[in-house]
């Protein structure tokens, strides 16, 4: 029985394409600054969203990490949507690495808005915690994939800018966004301060994120990746991996979200599910009934052969991606409703 992975996008394997490519990438030291293909990845997405300089990590995490540390001090806080991966998913790391305070906010499907944010802005009071940082998530994991619109996003960086408060994204699938919107990276490079952009979900690449931001952000972002142990050598077979994604594997995010689509029509057939959220990009949520245990549902669907994973007690996450073709949306389909 072939295994239909439908757990996350971060299990796709390097094409026959991207192998070759990483295999003939020229290499040097990185943290020398002296590998070619890790500068040349580097130079390509600062280029791309119109950012001075950008920085190559092994994760998202780290990249989101970095840019909370480079950003906020002591004492400080970042306002973000009480979904936001940075504050569920990253061990605690605003605290632990900034000493830094969160503030949550209840958006929808994990989007904020302006007003907001606007009402959330501590006032000027020694009593209070200065905010020091926003960060928005796109597209919002939590939120079953959702995306921002373009009006959302320009009002937000404008008072964000207004009130000189840095506007970080969270953009681990900005691409899947962007295919959705039609918005270009340069646009993201003018609403956010610093958007840290992953290579290893929907883009195929093995490992890998990039944090990009104007040239003195990203010279501290350099010494925090340095003290939380980022620093690598010959990286740019990794690199080389990351530009082969952004040169071949960006249109095809497409072919992910009609897939995506397809899931959730076969769901919503199911007696067990209740109901699903909105699918706009590569993520589909699915609401189980009362008295079933997703982590029990999960088990009994991997028998079938189907991997996916559960979201809280009720609630069943299936993502697209790269290795999940029709064939096996077809065999999806078979197993499922078996």
């Amino acid at each position: 029985m072939k295994i239909i992975e439908l757990r996350s996008d971060t299990f796709t394997l390097p094409t026959p394409g991207m192998r070759d490519a990483m295999f003939s990438a020229p290499l040097g030291d990185d943290v020398f600054g002296e590998d070619p293909s890790v500068l040349a990845l580097e130079n390509k997405l600062a280029t791309m969203f119109h950012k001075e300089a950008a920085l190559f990590c092994p994760s998202g995490t780290m990249s989101n990490q970095m840019a909370i540390s480079a950003t906020v001090s002591k004492g400080q806080e970042v306002i973000c949507d009480e979904l936001s991966h940075i504050y569920l998913y990253e061990g605690g790391g605003i605290m632990a690495n900034a000493g830094a305070s969160v503030k949550l906010l209840k958006g929808d499907l994990g989007r904020l808005t302006k007003s907001q944010i606007e009402a959330a802005i501590s006032p000027d009071d020694i009593h209070a915690c200065e905010s020091a940082m926003v960060s928005l998530e796109n597209t919002v994991n939590k939120g079953g994939g959702s995306v921002y619109t373009s009006e959302n996003l320009e009002e937000i960086s404008s008072f964000c800018r207004a009130k000189a408060i840095p506007l970080h994204l969270d953009g681990a699938r900005i691409f899947n966004a962007m295919a959705v919107t039609g918005q270009s990276p340069a646009q993201f490079g003018t609403w956010f301060d610093s958007i840290s952009i992953c290579l290893s979900k929907g883009l195929g690449a093995p490992v890998g994120s990039v944090l990009v931001g104007n040239a003195a952000f990203i010279k501290k972002a350099k010494r925090v990746r340095k003290r939380l142990g980022g620093g690598w050598r010959q990286a740019g077979m990794l690199a080389a991996a990351g530009i082969y994604a952004l040169d071949h594997q960006v249109e095809r995010l497409q072919e992910d979200h009609q897939r995506a689509r397809t899931i959730a029509e076969i769901c919503s057939t199911l007696d067990w599910v209740v109901m699903t959220l909105p699918v706009v990009t590569n993520i589909v949520i699915v609401k189980i009934q009362d008295g079933l245990n997703s982590t029990n549902k999960v088990a009994e669907l991997a028998q079938k052969g189907i991997k996916c994973s559960p979201f809280g007690v009720d609630y069943i996450r299936f993502v697209t991606h790269l290795g999940f073709d029709d064939d096996d949306l077809n065999r999806f389909e078979k197993a499922i409703k078996a």
